[in-house]
């Protein structure tokens, strides 16, 4: 087949267009990603939705080091000071648990925030979000098993959530070695999510 011009068109198998739609996305995440971490830290409350390059990547250039893992705590400590007071007088409020868990996950205290995120989701189970944020700090820890299972939860509540659906095909992908399942999850997104 010719274009009017007399170019050949090509004609992509199905093969292709997955792994120029997986590379652009992965180009696209990277790119948000750098332009993120060069903002200031999210406001609490901000979900963490997309895993991102590995924590110890995101310091800056050779004029700015990235602060210890004791400053990020003191920061994380002050950020979410004023939180835990309100959480004085309501123990089990998930927006406040899942605030606080999200101030320690921007500090990179991910244990801390995985106990957050865990009383928050005692108090709302079907949170999704919250669900997809546990997840992601259980990657960062090292726990691909865990971060696999809590997608798959987070899944049972909203099956189409894009963010989970993109996190777990990467936890699978990088952290298990399963291509095709990685595939399979991200079929599922661009399914669920055309646009």
């Amino acid at each position: 087949m010719r274009a009017p011009n007399g170019i050949p068109i090509v004609q992509w198998t199905k093969k292709q267009a997955m792994v120029l739609a997986v590379f652009c996305l992965a180009a696209g995440i990277a790119g948000g990603w750098s332009i993120r971490a060069s903002r200031s830290p999210a406001l609490p409350g901000a979900s963490k939705a997309t895993i991102g390059p590995a924590p110890a990547a995101m310091g800056g250039g050779p004029a700015s080091p990235a602060p210890s893992p004791a400053r990020l705590k003191e920061m994380a400590d002050a950020q979410a000071a004023p939180l835990l007071d309100k959480l004085r007088s309501e123990p089990n409020n998930p927006d406040l648990l899942a605030s606080v868990g999200n101030a320690y996950y921007d500090a990179q205290q991910y244990p801390i925030a995985v106990d957050y995120y865990g009383r928050a989701l005692k108090a709302r189970p079907s949170d999704a979000a919250v669900r997809t944020d546990r997840a992601t700090a259980e990657w960062y820890m090292g726990n691909a098993d865990a971060a696999i299972a809590e997608f798959n939860q987070a899944l049972s509540y909203a099956p189409t959530n894009p963010n989970t659906l993109f996190n777990l095909g990467l936890v699978k992908w990088q952290g298990k070695k399963d291509a095709a399942g990685a595939i399979a999850d991200w079929e599922k997104l661009l399914t669920a999510n055309p646009n």
